[in-house]
């Protein structure tokens, strides 16, 4: 699977990792998944690696634009870490659909998006 999730604080905050190019099946694991920490947690504190995202084949864009539409309320800050320009300007373009406070970090910043997540 390309997207990985892995819980931290008890489930409030979440670190999403994804790699290479996502396919329309990794989202059929995560969004269950992802739906069940919002029923448990209520908002979510979301860091979302995508330094090693190279891409979305075009059922996998679908499914990530159903999923941002659905969940962006769901989530009260995202830390997005990258390393390509396209990478912070996909960081610039969230902020409009979203009440949640976003902020952009370099891959060798994700130590300060921890904390910034946190509340540091």
């Amino acid at each position: 699977m390309s997207i990985q999730l892995n819980e931290e604080d008890g489930g409030k905050v979440v670190d999403i990792h994804v790699n290479g190019k996502l396919k329309k099946t990794d989202y059929e694991q995560f969004v269950p998944a992802f739906d069940r920490l919002v029923r448990q947690h209520g908002k979510l504190q979301v860091l979302f690696d995508m330094t090693g995202l190279r891409g979305w084949e075009l059922g996998a864009l679908w499914e990530d634009t159903k999923f941002a539409i659905n969940h962006f309320a769901d989530i009260e800050k995202l830390a997005m870490v990258g390393e390509k320009w396209w990478q912070h300007v996909m960081a610039t373009i969230c902020k409009p659909f979203t009440r949640a406070k976003i902020r952009y970090f370099e891959h060798d910043a994700v130590a300060d998006a921890r904390e910034w997540l946190k509340g540091a």
